[in-house]
């Protein structure tokens, strides 16, 4: 492995884990989680390319201190589960990219899942569409027993035909897998949200006004 590749992988980790942190001192300890356990994965992959003992024993103090602290909120998280208390909620600011749908929805993803409700205006040009696609795929590989997706969207006035066609191939495809896709349409919705209903938890996740189409 090159020098540049291992100080390239350094980079990505130094900027991971400072968002878990980030994360984490404003209390949203599920979404620091994740960035803790993929920062923590590449330091350990650094570790594997260097050799000067002193480099190396300064990574293990890192790693161990960042694995204490995942652990911590993992019982943390955990607790407040049991104790019916916990509920967070993500909020995607406008034009941040890096969050991937398993990294940022898995973790709330119980196996006692069966509804989702998806409020979003903007389903309605072929990216959007295929997001959606996207995140319905997502529900289908994850180990849950989701059976009913609700979407209220808008309806696309210039070009209402393909939006419905695509949604209608979209419902096709879940029913084929033993989902319901529940669609409704609105023209007064303005905000994008996503809300997943368990018996453990009930977790909202949003990105705020949307006021134009991403």
């Amino acid at each position: 492995m090159s020098q540049n590749h291992v100080s390239g992988m350094e980079t990505s980790a130094v900027s991971v884990l400072k968002r878990a942190v980030e994360l984490d001192q404003s209390g949203r300890f599920q979404e620091s989680l994740v960035c803790y356990q993929e920062g923590i994965q590449l330091l350990m992959d650094v570790l594997k390319a260097v050799k000067d003992d002193s480099k190396r024993g300064h990574y293990r103090d890192k790693i161990k201190g960042y694995m204490d602290r995942a652990e911590q909120i993992k019982v943390h998280v955990n607790q407040m589960k049991e104790d019916g208390k916990y509920h967070e909620q993500i909020r995607i600011v406008e034009d941040v990219t890096g969050y991937s749908y398993e990294a940022m929805f898995k973790p709330y993803i119980s196996s006692t899942l069966t509804e989702v409700w998806v409020d979003d205006p903007y389903i309605r040009h072929t990216h959007q569409l295929y997001n959606f696609l996207r995140f319905c795929e997502m529900l289908l590989k994850v180990s849950c027993k989701v059976k009913r997706i609700h979407l209220l969207t808008s309806q696309d006035e210039a070009d209402s035909s393909q939006q419905s066609s695509a949604l209608a191939e979209i419902k096709e495809s879940l029913r084929a897998h033993g989902v319901t896709l529940d669609l409704q349409y609105s023209s007064t919705i303005h905000d994008r949200e996503i809300r997943a209903d368990s018996p453990l938890d009930i977790v909202t996740m949003t990105s705020g006004s949307a006021r134009r189409p991403t």
